[in-house]
């Protein structure tokens, strides 16, 4: 029987859908450390985390047996994707599952950043009573900025407008925009007319250290400061300093450099006790619509690379959609994508008299990926010869 390590407290559903699937499923609560993780992974096929557990190029080759990872929430920086695409072992995400969450998080602190709501609620419960207008703003007619127009960048913009609010984006890759928003063409000229900087980007590591000291300097006086994408992409010390200097009017951050893992665990930051600052624990995609919409997702994913090879939306190997197989058997096929490897498949079945029923390949740079549906029993001949292929990264027999 296949096992699945599910690790982040997932959604219920994820475990339903593996266990409906006939796979055997053991769900953890928090995430592991790396010496932990390879330890768990002993004999365990798939493996479901959200943010916090590293997969790296260790862990990985250390896992023999791990056939595909589910990364239960967008990012996938936290997975070694070329370590695990070189052992043969598939990735998954859900790309589009939690972006209204993520939204409806940012346009929540817009208005109370703007608002200043965070320091009207502190007074009360200091046990002051301090109605006044002064610093608070309607966000009708204020700029925002959005820095990074993917998923998240887009669904804002659009729900922004509705607010009244003018948009502004800057992102490197061509984006259309949508609604009256406004493409700019540097993230200056962004900073030079933003009430209001959200980022959005990507885990990538170019952009680390994206935001600092000369991008807050340059922001306008007053303007709130928003970043629900990655840790690692703003000096946060620079931000400590803009915000008591006054110069940047709030700011919000839902993600961290390091983050506990762990519910409960200490949490430290140079950004406690800020004014006008509100820090949450990395919750964007953190509602219950969202963790069921991804648990399905992903699990589905998983399942259907199990059952039928299929490799859709997979960011690390080259992508095919697949359906129920046609034959008695389906070989799925994941190689270095070389001169020659399709004729030397199909020549090995042809010498052992194995007639093809169908037939697919996809390419991602250097790998390749072909499925083929047999109709007759494959021995045990035929599999050698197609793993001892120098290409070979892993051979599936799914009957």
């Amino acid at each position: 029987m296949l096992r699945a390590l599910l690790l982040e407290n997932l959604h219920p559903d994820a475990t339903t859908i593996l266990r409906g699937g006939g796979v055997d499923v053991t769900a953890r609560s928090g995430a592991l450390d790396e010496d932990e993780l390879i330890e768990a992974l002993d004999g365990v096929h798939l493996l479901g985390i959200r943010s916090k557990t590293q997969v790296t190029q260790k862990v990985l080759q250390n896992a023999p047996d791990l056939l595909a990872i589910g990364a239960y929430c967008i990012g996938t920086n936290q997975i070694d994707l070329r370590a695990a695409a070189d052992r043969g072992v598939a990735a998954f995400n859900a790309p589009f599952s939690n972006t209204r969450s993520v939204v409806e998080l940012t346009l929540a602190e817009i208005i109370a950043l703007t608002r200043r709501l965070t320091e009207r609620d502190r007074s009360l419960h200091d046990g002051v009573w301090d109605k006044s207008a002064d610093g608070a703003h309607e966000v009708r007619g204020r700029t925002l900025g959005i820095v990074g127009y993917g998923n998240i960048g887009t669904q804002l913009s659009v729900l922004a407008e509705a607010l009244g609010m003018s948009v502004v984006f800057y992102d490197t890759a061509e984006r259309l925009a949508l609604g009256n928003a406004r493409r700019l063409e540097s993230l200056d000229e962004l900073l030079d007319v933003a009430d209001v900087v959200t980022l959005h980007v990507d885990g990538r590591s170019g952009n680390a250290g994206l935001f600092g000291a000369t991008q807050f300097a340059r922001m306008r006086p007053g303007a709130i400061f928003l970043n629900l994408s990655r840790g690692f992409v703003v000096d946060y010390a620079a931000l400590r300093e803009q915000v008591l200097a006054g110069h940047v009017g709030g700011a919000a951050v839902d993600v961290f450099p390091e983050e506990p893992k762990r519910r409960g665990d200490a949490f430290e930051s140079e950004l406690r006790g800020l004014p006008n600052v509100i820090l949450t624990p990395h919750i964007g995609g953190s509602t219950e619509e969202a963790q069921e919409a991804i648990g399905q997702f992903v699990s589905n994913k998983l399942r259907d690379y199990l059952g039928n090879g299929s490799t859709t939306l997979s960011v690390n190997l080259p992508n095919l959609a697949l359906d129920a197989r046609t034959g008695s058997h389906r070989l799925a096929h994941l190689h270095r994508n070389t001169p020659g490897v399709l004729a030397g498949i199909n020549q090995t079945l042809a010498e052992h008299g194995v007639n093809i029923e169908g037939q697919l390949l996809a390419t991602r740079g250097d790998l390749g990926y072909v499925v083929t549906d047999v109709a007759a029993d494959l021995g045990p001949d035929v599999c050698d010869v197609l793993r001892s292929m120098a290409q070979t990264i892993r051979l599936r027999v799914l009957s």
